[in-house]
């Protein structure tokens, strides 16, 4: 999909290409500095994406999407389907130099009719509170904050939204 009037266009991308994998890069670096307050090594990120479940963002089980302004690799995001009515959201980022473009809300949008298209009615994801800026997009967008619906070391906060048809 490409909107000529944002510079914003999304593709499903399969995550080991050369610009997927940049995006999913930055995004392990990003929230992994964020977390530990401090730049995370090339070692830490590597480990960090080591048998990270990425290869179920395809179809069947999932989407990936690689968001370009303007021609440039700038987003990315997934979803993964959790059963037959809900799809996670997972691996949203959008690089810094592309913040404040519309791209955030574009891919949002994106992603959740990559969710219905793989027969998804609601679509649930856990954040850190540390994470403002994601939060904040998310409330933007209609998600709400809901119980747990799983659990790790990184999950503060659940958000979910019903995705009409």
């Amino acid at each position: 999909m490409s909107d000529s009037t944002t510079g914003w266009s999304f593709v499903p991308e399969d995550v080991h290409t050369a610009d997927a994998t940049a995006l999913r890069r930055d995004y392990y670096d990003d929230v992994a500095s964020r977390y530990w307050k401090r730049p995370a090594t090339v070692a830490e990120i590597d480990e960090g994406l080591t048998n990270d479940g990425v290869e179920l963002l395809a179809p069947p089980t999932g989407q990936f999407l690689v968001g370009r302004y303007e021609g440039k690799p700038a987003a990315c995001g997934g979803v993964l389907l959790l059963d037959e009515e809900r799809a996670e959201l997972t691996r949203v980022f959008l690089r810094h130099a592309f913040r404040g473009t519309g791209g955030a809300g574009a891919m949002l949008g994106m992603l959740e009719d990559a969710a219905r298209d793989l027969g998804a009615r609601r679509m649930v994801l856990n954040t850190r509170t540390d994470l403002i800026e994601a939060r904040s997009l998310y409330a933007r967008h209609g998600y709400l904050e809901i119980p747990a619906y799983c659990e790790g070391p990184y999950m503060d906060v659940w958000y979910g939204k019903d995705l009409p048809s």
